[in-house]
């Protein structure tokens, strides 16, 4: 097996001597390590680690220990990941849990949390939010025997708590078809980002559904693919549409934040919006109102806070999901096809 994928079998009873002898330091340099001491060079540390891995063993819990919750989130500061990690972390307070954010919106922050962060066992539970993993994450997650519930999202035998992304998908742009356009475009979020995996390929799914339905054909040149998921990166795919021959009459945009950034290209480039493009995006985002964005609300606070109330509850290992309602929230980026 690969390094990733190394079962820890051996050793169940190891303690933090044995961990240094096999890592050839001190009892003391172990320690330190295993504690993200940052004194200790990350080499040592490394070595710790895997000697840590290889004999499973783990910080023992002092008696005044504070259940420690690991949060993941792919973008932490943008708005839907801020609003369900600020839920969490209130839902986990009266609780007297203590919440630790990692950032894993990366390939090298991913490798980082895998590698040196949950080898440690410092965690008492994982609440993800909309992220997914590839075969050799999840058996890792698995290994540590921690409740995991997730937020919008899935992971295989994890409870969550979400929406359905592909009918929400589905009732935005049939919000487009119903107006009367034909010529609809999606800006889309990467669909080979594997922690955004899951909601990418259902929102694109209930775009496509939509226009099967309607018996219009998908224009593979108005499928543009955003870098993230920021305005910037909305103002860059709008952009690139204006270069084409010919706009789509309408855009269904996979966040808000897309959708906004492409209001701000459409409108630079003397277009009216909904006159000669309609737009919708995604989220409910609080800029959503003040920029009388057509969109798609989700509940992301509750949807967070009922997964933290499930991680409290002790419950793991089944796949209970639980989809919470949306709602269409028509404003003044959509109209009827000119």
């Amino acid at each position: 097996m690969r390094d990733g994928e190394q079962q820890f079998q051996s050793g169940r009873g190891a303690g933090i001597r044995e961990v240094a002898r096999r890592a050839g330091v001190s009892p003391a340099t172990a320690s330190r390590s295993l504690r993200g001491n940052p004194s200790v060079s990350a080499a040592t540390r490394d070595r710790v680690l895997a000697a840590a891995r290889e004999l499973a063993y783990s910080l023992p819990r002092t008696p005044d220990h504070i259940p420690l919750i690991g949060v993941l989130a792919r973008f932490p500061s943008q708005w839907y990941f801020a609003e369900a990690i600020s839920a969490i972390e209130q839902t986990l307070a009266p609780a007297d849990h203590r919440m630790v954010l990692h950032n894993i919106g990366g390939a090298e922050n991913r490798r980082r949390f895998f590698e040196r962060v949950l080898p440690l066992g410092q965690l008492d539970g994982i609440v993800v939010v909309s992220s997914s993993f590839d075969p050799v994450e999840r058996a890792a997650l698995d290994r540590t025997g921690l409740p995991i519930t997730v937020v919008g999202g899935y992971v295989p035998g994890r409870p969550g708590v979400g929406i359905d992304e592909e009918a929400a998908a589905r009732v935005a742009t049939q919000h487009l078809i119903g107006l009367g356009h034909r010529d609809i475009g999606l800006i889309s979020f990467d669909p080979n980002e594997t922690v955004g995996l899951a909601t990418t390929r259902a929102r694109r799914h209930g775009f496509d559904a939509a226009l099967a339905d309607a018996g219009l054909r998908e224009r593979p040149e108005w499928i543009v693919i955003a870098d993230g998921s920021r305005m910037a990166g909305g103002v860059t795919v709008a952009e690139q549409l204006l270069t084409q021959p010919r706009l789509p009459t309408a855009l269904f945009a996979m966040s808000d934040e897309l959708a906004i950034g492409a209001l701000q290209a459409l409108r630079r480039a003397g277009l009216s919006v909904p006159g000669h493009v309609s737009v919708v995006g995604f989220d409910d985002h609080e800029m959503a109102a003040y920029m009388d964005l057509t969109t798609i609300a989700q509940p992301v606070r509750e949807q967070a806070r009922e997964a933290t109330r499930l991680l409290l509850d002790g419950a793991t290992g089944d796949d209970r999901q639980r989809s919470l309602p949306v709602r269409l929230v028509v404003r003044g980026t959509t109209g009827p096809a000119a």
